[in-house]
């Protein structure tokens, strides 16, 4: 009896809190098998169970809180979730995790539709309950960037939970992300019924306008096309009656696509500006209207910045936190197109404010290093060296004459400044330059020594008494001849042009015309040279096989242009980029 008592007073007695945790350690061990069978994707096991233990379906069978239809919902299993919803009430579907998440916010994040919809037919205020951060379903899809999900929930989320006169932030929320994640179609029917969303901020202080200006590639300033396809650009509205599967290889379907993309951010810009139109100056401020204009000229998307000038004249001459305007950010990060735009708007320029903090004039912005993300785009230091020339040259036309001389902050002229920034540039330029002239004036050197030794090596041999060449009056001798004689004389001229490389002084200024003229004609010449000799390399086998097999002609043809295309696909890109770089239009013209 004493011993008993002894233990019972021994041992203490359980709280609370570790008699809930055994209840749930009991529950979870209770419904293990269903567990088992709905993440194992075996449905008649778990219609087994669920059939003994019917409340078993909305019960919490993990440590998480998470039910069966959650478990379902995370492995991506469309027929358990169909069968599992179809056992369970409107408020069965709204049983949240641990973490106040339902299926339906889980089902948003996998974007697999069809589950959302099994939910959504079951219950259709799931689509308005918020999880523990405040968003609900479809904000929770445009943030992991799923575009059928964000589409099906946008359409069957009642609006009201998008105004933002009644709702909290999931309206702007919403906007942002779709922008974020270019479901675009979206985000402007969003806009289009509520468009005070476009001066609204989210929780991070982000607006819709902000965060357009970070997706140059949205608009048609940020892109590039080729030939062909600016003109399926340009006409694709035609494009529509024709059967896309079909076009399909072709990539004209990804073409129509992005044109549309861009017409409907174009409307978003739009809505946006007629918004901005109506604010005065502390509410500008207040809508981050100046940033988002600074930041889309920081990424040269002219749209932006054109649409917001237009709208608000003044912004013009909006600073940022740097003391820079407009035109100076431009300059920077080398943006020629808002460059062009900011000079094509005639004197208003000149009131733009000359200086930073730093004292730099635009002239020595100018003469900064170009930002890396920039300088990539141009291919080979040389070049790169030479846009870079470009801007210093461009800018210094509209720069006033006694800023040309003038020192900033450190004590630095433009020039001095343009020097020390661009040292390591103009290294790495007289080394790419000299590699690419060493590696081509080999190939013309022996393409020179084997048409001076086929010019007297004549095919099919000469006459033993007059020593005339036996082949002289046929038209594949002088085909062969005067073939020989161009390539002869073509590579011995890009053997110069390559040497004049070679031998340069590598000044800053060569890098503007000299150097990237020899090159351009010690390519051109190579390239005429590499033809001209396998023209003169089949004329020679025609002379001395047509009598025995005429059929050589073609197959010798067809491989003679082999070395020529070759050719082209490796050299001729950078020929086309040299010759458009030096003399063609350029970047910079006053309105482009």
């Amino acid at each position: 009896m004493t011993e008993k008592m002894s233990s019972t007073y021994i041992t203490p007695r359980p709280s609370s809190t570790e008699e809930v945790t055994d209840n749930l350690r009991e529950d979870y061990v209770k419904y293990l098998p269903l567990y088992k069978a709905v993440d194992g994707g075996e449905w008649e096991s778990a219609e087994r169970f669920l059939a003994v233990h019917p409340d078993a379906v909305r019960a919490k069978i993990t440590s998480l809180g998470q039910t069966a239809l959650h478990v379902a919902t995370l492995n991506g299993n469309v027929v358990m979730v169909e069968k599992l919803v179809q056992l369970m009430s409107k408020n069965d579907l709204q049983v949240t995790d641990n973490h106040g998440i339902t299926a339906l916010s889980i089902a948003a994040v996998g974007g697999i539709t069809r589950i959302a919809e099994a939910m959504v037919n079951g219950n259709r205020g799931l689509v308005c309950i918020r999880n523990s951060y405040g968003y609900i379903p479809v904000v929770v899809a445009a943030i992991r960037g799923r575009k059928d999900m964000v589409r099906f929930l946008y359409s069957v989320t009642p609006l009201v939970e998008f105004n933002p006169e009644i709702s909290n932030n999931n309206g702007v929320t919403l906007l942002i992300e779709t922008i974020s994640a270019e479901i675009y179609d979206v985000a402007l029917n969003l806009l289009q019924r509520f468009p005070r969303l476009a001066i609204t901020k989210d929780k991070f202080g982000e607006t819709a306008l902000s965060t357009l200006a970070r997706r140059p590639s949205a608009f048609p300033s940020g892109s590039q096309h080729s030939i062909w396809a600016q003109w399926i650009y340009s006409i694709f509205w035609l494009l529509r009656r024709i059967a896309w599967s079909a076009l399909k290889p072709l990539g004209i379907q990804q073409v129509y696509q992005k044109k549309l993309v861009r017409i409907q951010v174009i409307e978003i810009l739009k809505v946006i500006c007629s918004e901005i139109e109506k604010l005065d100056e502390a509410h500008l401020q207040e809508a981050g209207v100046y940033f988002a204009m600074h930041r889309a000229a920081k990424f040269g998307i002219v749209e932006i910045v054109d649409g917001i000038i237009d709208s608000i004249p003044n912004t013009l001459y909006a600073l940022d936190e740097n003391g820079q305007s407009i035109i100076t950010v431009a300059i920077v990060h080398r943006q020629h197109k808002v460059f062009n735009l900011i000079y094509g708007m005639g004197t208003k320029e000149s009131y733009i404010m000359p200086f930073d903090k730093q004292q730099n004039t635009m002239l020595h912005l100018a003469a900064m290093l170009s930002p890396y993300s920039q300088l990539s785009r141009v291919s080979g230091a040389a070049l790169q060296m030479q846009r870079e020339l470009q801007w210093f040259k461009e800018v210094e036309k509209f720069v006033p004459p006694k800023y040309k001389e003038f020192q900033n902050s450190n004590g630095q002229t433009p020039q001095t400044l343009f020097t020390e920034a661009h040292r390591n540039l103009v290294k790495d330029g007289e080394k790419w330059m000299k590699d690419t002239a060493t590696s081509c004036m080999v190939v013309a050197t022996l393409i020179a020594t084997i048409m001076f030794t086929a010019a007297f090596t004549m095919p099919g041999g000469n006459n033993s008494d007059t020593g005339i060449p036996i082949f002289l009056h046929t038209k594949a001798f002088m085909i062969f001849i005067i073939s020989d004689a161009f390539s002869l004389f073509s590579s011995t001229t890009s053997v110069l042009m390559f040497l004049g490389i070679l031998t340069s002084r590598y000044a800053e200024e060569d890098f503007l015309v000299s150097l990237p003229k020899r090159l351009i004609i010690g390519l051109a010449t190579l390239f005429f040279s590499v033809a001209t000799m396998m023209i003169a390399f089949g004329a020679t086998l025609f002379i001395v096989l047509h009598h025995r097999a005429k059929w050589t002609a073609i197959p010798v043809t067809l491989l003679g242009s082999v070395p020529v295309a070759l050719f082209v696909l490796l050299q001729f890109p950078l020929l086309v980029d040299m010759i458009v770089s030096t003399y063609g239009s350029g970047i910079f013209g006053l309105g482009k």
